[in-house]
């Protein structure tokens, strides 16, 4: 699925980008339960700004894939990365409690030469 992209209304200058999906859901390889989540995704945009539309229908594909947390927050990462080519990125998944535990899991990217402050 292509992430489609806009030019960066404000480029040069160093601005944050929030979203959040509240609705987030994959299935556990284990199990083959449901797993459900918010993902959080927070920019620094370089040339190009994530469009919105285009990211939603990118979330649906997981609906029916079985991945575990930890992959599918770093492949989430990963394929913004590609479409965006921003100057820093992370990605936060909050996963709803199961079995009396929740998960949250942080990818982050920094662009190279530049400092990671975290």
């Amino acid at each position: 699925m292509e992430i489609e992209t806009f030019p960066n209304p404000k480029p040069g200058r160093e601005y944050v980008i929030i979203h959040r999906n509240p609705e987030f859901t994959s299935v556990c390889p284990k199990t083959g339960l449901p797993d459900f989540g918010t993902v959080t995704i927070k920019y620094i945009p370089d040339k190009l700004c994530l469009e919105l539309k285009s990211l939603k229908y990118y979330f649906l594909q997981y609906r029916n894939m079985g991945i575990f947390y930890e992959a599918v927050t770093n492949k989430i990462l990963d394929d913004l990365v590609a479409a965006c080519d921003p100057l820093e990125m992370e990605v936060q998944t909050d996963w709803s409690t199961r079995g009396g535990m929740n998960s949250t899991i942080i990818a982050k990217y920094v662009r190279s030469g530049r400092k990671n402050e975290s």
